[in-house]
C-alpha cells in the first residue's frame, strides 16, 4: 500500500528494530505505540523531505523515502538485544522511546539490500504481552484501532500500527501535522470493541488493508486510524 502502486518498480521496505532484552521486554501496547511514533518521526524528519537540505536540496533520505512510498509502504520489524542492538544503533536512523520500549527506524532499503547489521536479526517470534489491560484512550488523542478479529504477532502488529500512523499523516494538512509533531506524535493504540469495529471500518477514516505477505490474508482490514482532525472530516463527509 503506497501513494502510487507500481508493481514492477523495485521494492523497498522500511526497517524497524525493537529492543527486546531477555530480562526487560517492553509491554506490547508500549511497543506498538512506539513503533507508530517512530514511523511518524522519520516521515517528518528533514532528512526524509524534499527540498529540506542545505541550499534547498533534498534531504539525504528523501530519494529512498520516495522510492519506498511510490510502491507499497512495506515495513518489517525485527528484534535485537545486547550487542545486536548496539550495532543496529550505530547505523543511520532514529531511536524513539516509549515508557520502556525502544524502537529504531531506518531509512528505507531495497527489499533484498538490508545492511548486514540488520539482515541477521530475527523477524519471527517477536511476541509481547501487556501485564495489565491498557487504559481507555484520551478522546483528544489520535487512536490507532487494531482489528479485534485478527491474531497478529507483536512484530506484525507493530508494522500495522506504523501503516495506520502513516495513513493518518498523509491525510492531515500542514497545520495538523505541525501540531502533532509539536505534541511528540502523542497517540494511543488499542484493540477495537468487536461491536464497534464494523462502524469504525466503514467510517471514512483511513483503513489499513494488509498486502498478505505474512500471517494474515490479503486485504484484511487491520487498523483504522482515528485522528481527531480526520474524524471531523469524516463526519462532515458523512
Amino acid at each position: 500500500m503506497g501513494a502510487v502502486t507500481s508493481p514492477d518498480a523495485p521494492q523497498f521496505v522500511l526497517p524497524l528494530v525493537v529492543r527486546i532484552e531477555k530480562d526487560a521486554p517492553p509491554a506490547r501496547t508500549d511497543a506498538l505505540e512506539t513503533a507508530a511514533r517512530a514511523v511518524l518521526t522519520l516521515l517528518s524528519d528533514e532528512r526524509a523531505g524534499a527540498g529540506t537540505g542545505e541550499g534547498g536540496e533534498d534531504g539525504e533520505w528523501a530519494q529512498a523515502v520516495r522510492d519506498w512510498q511510490d510502491s507499497r509502504i512495506r515495513k518489517v520489524v525485527r528484534r535485537a538485544r545486547g550487542a545486536e542492538w548496539r550495532k543496529a544503533s550505530a547505523l543511520p536512523g532514529i531511536t524513539v522511546t516509549g515508557e520502556r520500549a525502544e524502537v529504531r527506524v531506518f531509512p528505507p532499503v531495497p527489499l533484498d539490500g538490508w545492511p548486514k547489521e540488520l539482515v541477521k536479526l530475527q523477524v519471527s517470534g517477536t511476541d509481547l504481552d501487556d501485564p495489565k489491560a491498557p487504559a481507555e484512550p484520551d478522546p483528544a488523542l489520535p487512536v490507532l484501532w487494531m482489528s479485534p478479529e485478527l491474531q497478529m504477532s507483536a512484530g506484525k502488529a507493530m508494522a500495522q500500527a506504523g501503516h495506520g500512523a502513516q495513513l493518518a499523516w498523509w491525510g492531515l494538512d500542514d497545520d495538523a501535522r505541525a501540531a502533532w509533531r509539536k505534541a511528540g506524535f502523542a497517540l494511543a493504540v488499542r484493540t477495537a470493541d468487536p461491536a464497534h469495529w464494523p462502524e469504525l471500518a466503514a467510517s471514512g477514516l483511513p483503513v489499513v488493508r494488509d498486502a498478505g505477505f505474512t500471517e494474515i490474508a490479503p486485504g484484511s482490514c487491520t487498523v483504522v486510524a482515528d485522528h481527531p482532525a480526520l474524524r471531523n472530516r469524516s463526519v462532515q463527509r458523512g
